[in-house]
């Protein structure tokens, strides 16, 4: 990997692979703005994702209760009813999804469906 390859590149790497999967929005500039907050929004879930990546491989990441409870102020503030924090290990690694008890409820409930 270059040392001139910023975070700010696997990020994007990374938020559009979420959007991708998931038929999702990118927001610009990854939320930092005054009015669209948080990495990607899939308008027909409700949902709202945060989108943590690695810029190298790693066999572990830590996870933040500040990016959980930031995530879900940003949804309450966009009017959306869901949140999800993604993950990855490496750069266009495999991304793993971090959800709430409610969601993981209506996940099963949709499963038993098939």
């Amino acid at each position: 990997m270059s040392k001139n390859v910023s975070t700010r590149h696997f990020s994007d790497l990374h938020e559009k692979s979420v959007c991708k999967a998931l038929s999702a929005k990118q927001q610009p500039n990854s939320g930092a703005g005054l009015w669209r907050k948080g990495d990607v929004v899939q308008e027909d879930a409700s949902l709202l994702i945060e989108c943590k990546c690695s810029m190298k491989e790693k066999n572990s990441v830590s996870i933040k209760k500040e990016w959980i409870t930031k995530t879900k102020k940003e949804a309450f503030f966009h009017r959306l009813n869901n949140t999800v924090l993604c993950i990855n290990f490496e750069p266009n690694g495999e991304n793993y999804y971090v959800i709430d008890e409610k969601l993981m409820k209506l996940l099963c409930n949709k499963l038993k469906e098939y």
